[in-house]
């Protein structure tokens, strides 16, 4: 578990998982106004919500997590002031975003 001091923003906007180290700050200082290398973690999640990427700053270099779901998706938290660029969590809703949810099939139409 995260110390409660530690800031975690997730990004709204659904974001190319292509994206690496620099890219993710980039947009972490364009699209979420904050400074990449403050030591909060950023979230990044994907248009089909099943790829998230976490990114940090420690003492002399960015840090990224990178997780993949397989027959799951991320749900973020619907908290926030609509049209905000991020929304502020807490650890504990960090780790329940990680988790994931399972996908529930789709019944096909014969």
């Amino acid at each position: 578990m995260l110390p409660p001091s530690v800031r975690i923003f997730l990004c709204t906007t659904p974001q190319d998982m292509r994206r690496s180290f620099d890219g993710l700050s980039l947009a972490t200082t364009q699209l979420l106004g904050q400074d990449a290398q403050s030591g909060a973690l950023y979230v990044f999640i994907n248009k089909r919500a099943n790829r998230t990427k976490v990114l940090w700053w420690e003492k002399n270099g960015y840090c990224l997590l990178y997780k993949r779901l397989h027959r799951a998706i991320f749900r973020p938290p619907r908290a926030g002031e609509p049209g905000a660029a991020s929304i502020r969590i807490d650890s504990r809703e960090l780790a329940t975003l990680l988790e994931g949810v399972v996908r529930t099939s789709r019944a096909r139409k014969a």
